[in-house]
């Protein structure tokens, strides 16, 4: 499928859903981020914008972006009308064509799953060759499907925290990996349902 197919669709998908004028962060974010020291990150596939809008509060300088424009441009709004402007920076990139430039302390992709090709493995290198040395890459991914995801194929394969860093291929005298598991949790999806869901999280650091 082309990319204007992708922009179509993640376009349609967020036009659908009620902006949300402040969306929460991800509960992996929160648990991962909260007692490190602020200083520039960038949220890929942002969506609604919750982790950005969070990093922002804390002091975080945030590239946000995503490949939809309506989300990028609603994430843009909120951080205005938050007092966060100055800290949020939203962005539309086809992480397929393009990728932000900077140097960061944290890459965070949240969800970076899609039914359009996407050589996502490539991204995330990208992103964490984009990290400065003591900075870190959250990799958090569905272990599961919940009832609200777009994606309800019976069939789908969830690919473990392990596979997702070995398809990285990151060099281990550069990077560490410091957590690659799956956790549970009780997740509320966009209607205000709840479910328990599968997390796969992937927690890489480079040292130098």
């Amino acid at each position: 499928m082309s990319a204007t197919d992708a922009v179509t669709f993640w376009d349609g998908v967020y036009a659908s859903r009620p902006a949300v004028t402040d969306p929460r962060p991800n509960a992996r974010l929160v648990e991962t981020v909260t007692d490190l020291p602020p200083g520039d990150a960038l949220d890929l596939g942002c969506g609604a914008g919750g982790d950005s809008l969070w990093l922002a509060r804390r002091g975080w300088r945030v590239t946000a972006v995503d490949i939809s424009a309506v989300a990028a441009e609603r994430l843009a709004g909120h951080a205005r009308s938050h007092g966060l402007g100055e800290l949020v920076t939203a962005e539309r990139h086809d992480l397929r064509e393009s990728f932000p430039e900077g140097r960061f302390d944290l890459v965070c992709a949240h969800y970076l799953h899609t039914p359009f090709d996407l050589d996502r493995s490539a991204a995330l290198r990208t992103a964490a060759h984009a990290l400065r040395p003591g900075g870190r890459l959250l990799v958090v991914d569905h272990g599961s499907t919940a009832p609200w995801s777009w994606d309800q194929d019976p069939d789908v394969r969830h690919p473990t925290p392990r596979e997702v860093s070995a398809g990285i291929a990151l060099d281990p005298a550069t990077w560490t990996v410091e957590r690659a598991d799956a956790s549970s949790r009780t997740a509320t999806g966009p209607d205000g349902s709840t479910a328990e869901v599968v997390d796969h999280i992937l927690l890489v650091r480079r040292t130098v």
